[in-house]
């Protein structure tokens, strides 16, 4: 199992991740999602339409992004 970071951002913002975690692809994605959920569910005044989590490898390349909106769902 590799080191993979989840890093938040939208464009005025990042949130980095310094400390990351081993494990899969499949555990990073459900983590990722997990991550996502846990930022739009704590009560603030942020607008999480724009924002994405940026998971990478240790030397920085970007693994996979997902949008925040795939959590959020789309506005009616």
């Amino acid at each position: 199992m590799s080191a993979v970071f989840f890093h938040c951002s939208d464009d005025k913002h990042v949130i980095l991740d310094r400390t990351g975690a081993a494990m899969d692809l499949a555990e990073a994605r459900l983590y990722a999602e997990q991550l996502a959920r846990s930022y739009v569910m704590t009560p603030s005044v942020e607008d999480w339409r724009n924002w994405a989590v940026h998971v990478t490898d240790d030397i920085g390349t970007e693994i996979f992004e997902l949008p925040f909106t795939a959590i959020l769902g789309e506005l009616h």
